[in-house]
């Protein structure tokens, strides 16, 4: 049995006209967002109910990017999210996710223009 997940495709998924690009090479995935706008809209989650009563706080809470993190570690693939080309998160390296500077530099990018 493989120790890994092995993967080869390319797609382009369009969401609200946009083309998020998606390509794999045996354990290496990437997912290309076109713009900041576009990935923070799809990683922002399904919109919040302003009638919803306040969730419980718990103790513990689980960090969807770790679960991600570990997720692709068990499955053996490095996953490479990217905006504009730029690597932003890389799952599947280490213990935890690794974080760019391109990813710190676009949030705040993002907050200023207001896109």
């Amino acid at each position: 049995m493989a120790s890994s997940l092995e993967i080869e495709a390319q797609l382009v998924v369009t969401l609200d006209g946009d083309d998020v690009q998606i390509a794999a090479s045996g354990t290496y995935l990437i997912v290309n967002f076109p713009s900041q706008r576009v990935f923070d809209k799809i990683t922002s989650g399904p919109p919040k109910d302003p009638n919803a009563p306040p969730k419980p706080k718990s103790a513990k809470r689980i960090d969807p990017l770790q679960q991600l993190n570990d997720l692709a570690l068990r499955l053996g693939l490095v996953l490479d999210m990217r905006v504009a080309g730029k690597t932003h998160v890389t799952f599947g390296t280490g213990r935890s996710a690794k974080i760019t500077i391109n990813a710190v530099l676009g949030k705040i990018g993002s907050f200023f223009r207001g896109d």
